[in-house]
């Protein structure tokens, strides 16, 4: 396959009577489940599926290393619309490679994230996550409802090391993530609540002694509060239906995430994918009926090509 075959071909749509940004729509890659097309920013969509394929996977490699990376690939990725839907999305994109190996920011294959304190044990970083948006007309369950806008999730959180193995290879480490969240559909912003997301994360080096691999484990509950639920699974009198009652979501315990992923760095290019298991049984908002799966499945594959490295390297621990 050609590097071109890649990339999907992009075509702009007419501007809508209420809207007057320019939007981008994206060609649907099926894999088999009912599929939509969204008509969603183009800077948005790249940026959160290159946080959902970077922000799960293994550490960097040891020694000195490039002080930063650039690149460029294609990811495809399948993911529910929303947490606890039954639809998905499923897309090919072009994606960028970045890392930068710096005192205080990083970024790198694993997450991007400010490095405030760090010591053998303990680390106090600003970490990112994000959220892609919902077109409500597209979805069964949100028909007629306002559409979900994309969401930037960035806080501080506390690492704390459990384990590492005699030869570094395994390190286990408890994540504290408390991060706010931002909802924006690029003509306004505001803040749609706070996530807790407390997580145990395991890193591999040579999995199963194959060199170079590594693997990612990582598993936790999910706590978002009363705003943030509402967001995503409220249901307003005035949007009630026969068949989707008005429904207040409160705050609380938001389920459990299981993620597994797997990447290598090759002399010229990277590759990585990653499965994430999502369970709402239990969940705060579990009985809305905007949930129409309490388990959800999001899975990905990445590969870029490396375009070019600092000659500055620095030393990068194990």
């Amino acid at each position: 396959m050609h590097i071109a075959q890649l990339h999907p071909r992009l075509r702009p749509l007419p501007r809508s009577a209420n809207r007057d940004r320019r939007r981008i729509e994206f060609p649907v890659i099926s894999f088999g489940a009912k599929q939509n097309t969204c008509n969603w920013p183009i800077a948005w969509l790249i940026f959160a599926i290159t946080l959902m394929l970077s922000a799960v996977a293994p550490g960097a490699r040891a020694g000195q290393l490039p002080l930063w990376e650039i690149g460029a690939g294609a990811a495809a990725l399948s993911f529910p619309d929303y947490r606890g839907s039954n639809e998905r999305q499923s897309w090919l994109l072009p994606v960028p490679y970045i890392v930068y190996r710096g005192e205080f920011l990083q970024a790198d294959e694993r997450r991007t994230r400010g490095l405030f304190y760090h010591t053998d044990r303990l680390e106090i970083d600003v970490s990112i996550n994000g959220s892609v948006p919902v077109d409500s007309g597209k979805n069964d369950a949100r028909r007629g409802m306002p559409n979900l806008d994309a969401t930037l999730e960035i806080g501080p959180g506390l690492n704390l090391k459990l384990m590492e193995s005699g030869d570094r290879r395994t390190r286990m480490e408890l994540r504290l993530p408390v991060r706010g969240v931002f909802a924006s559909d690029f003509s306004h912003v505001r803040q749609v609540g706070w996530v807790f997301q407390p997580q145990v994360n395991v890193d591999v080096r040579d999995p199963l002694g194959n060199a170079g691999w590594k693997l990612g484990l990582l598993a936790g509950p999910v706590y978002s509060d009363r705003r943030y639920n509402r967001y995503f699974y409220a249901v307003e009198p005035a949007f009630a239906t026969a068949a989707r009652p008005a429904y207040a979501a409160g705050g609380g315990y938001g389920g459990v995430q299981v993620i597994a992923a797997l990447s290598k760095r090759y002399p010229g290019f990277w590759v990585g994918a990653f499965v994430k298991l999502d369970s709402l049984h239990g969940a705060a908002f579990a009985h809305s009926p905007l949930v129409t799966d309490q388990q959800g499945v999001a899975a990905g594959f990445s590969i870029a090509w490396i375009l070019g490295q600092s000659k500055t390297t620095v030393e990068v621990p194990r």
